[in-house]
């Protein structure tokens, strides 16, 4: 009596244990035993569920180095360096969404610059600082809706996942229906003990279908988000980018506007 009163609580967990394995082999029954048409749907979900869980593994880990990588950036951008030697430097992150809007805005810096010295007009007058900057900005641009393009990819699997597997769970389900009640007008018998296992294998596809689905739904909106947070740190990079540049512009109108004044003075008498 000693020996059953020291193992009662085992025999209570084994109890407990026996209703949820049963509903394990229950449902395993149900998918095994269910027609052909559910159980390729089910094959669709499942696959479908699977394709989803590899895309949330792979953004987790781009998202990290992305914005690893433009952290790191953004330190080697405050220490200010030059931009020759900060734009070296940035090649190795090639990751990085700030060094690639950096990168497209200096190299266009350096054509419009190059453009002007070659022309020999880099005066304010022939060229305003927004007509010659604004292909730089246009540069920033297209490298920021390239970046989020890139951090977009493969997304709208889970965009398509969350918003059809639901359905497509719920046609297997009509059609498990449909085929009971093809079974039971067949046999005559409309009893539950008849109609239940049909219906209960057609509502697994509909299960499967919101197992599918609500992962989908959650992670799509969690790296949508991400990615408007990375858009508002590419912006705000962008627009103090262009400032700085702009002010390298005005210094160096202002150093050929004092040096062509050196050059002809008679021309400044004359403006006088």
């Amino acid at each position: 009596m000693a020996f059953l009163t020291m193992f009662s609580p085992v025999w209570a967990a084994v109890a407990l244990a026996a209703p949820e394995a049963g509903a394990a082999n229950g449902v395993t029954n149900m998918i095994w035993n269910a027609g052909p048409m559910v159980k390729l749907v089910l094959l669709a979900l499942v696959a479908m569920s699977l394709g989803c869980w590899g895309v949330v593994l792979v953004k987790f880990k781009s998202f990290r180095r992305a914005e690893k990588q433009s952290e790191d950036f953004y330190e080697l951008y405050r220490q200010k360096k030059s931009f020759a030697l900060l734009y070296r430097e940035s090649q190795a992150l090639d990751e990085s969404y700030l060094a690639q809007v950096f990168r497209s805005g200096y190299t266009e810096w350096g054509r419009v610059t190059k453009m002007l010295e070659s022309l020999g007009s880099v005066e304010p007058a022939a060229w305003s600082g927004e007509e010659a900057l604004s292909t730089v900005e246009k540069a920033m641009e297209g490298a920021m809706l390239l970046e989020v393009r890139r951090l977009e990819r493969f997304l709208p699997l889970l965009a398509t996942t969350g918003n059809t597997a639901p359905f497509i769970g719920l046609f297997g389900t009509v059609w498990g229906i449909m085929t009971s009640f093809h079974h039971i007008g067949l046999k005559g018998a409309a009893n539950l003990a008849v109609v239940a296992p049909g219906i209960s294998e057609a509502l697994v596809a509909t299960a499967i279908g919101l197992f599918a689905a609500i992962p989908a739904v959650i992670f799509f909106n969690y790296f949508m988000n991400r990615i408007q947070a990375i858009q508002g740190q590419m912006q705000y990079f962008a627009g103090d980018l262009y400032a700085v540049l702009k002010r390298e512009w005005v210094r160096r109108s202002v150093v050929h506007s004092k040096e062509g004044a050196e050059e002809s003075p008679a021309v400044i008498r004359t403006t006088r």
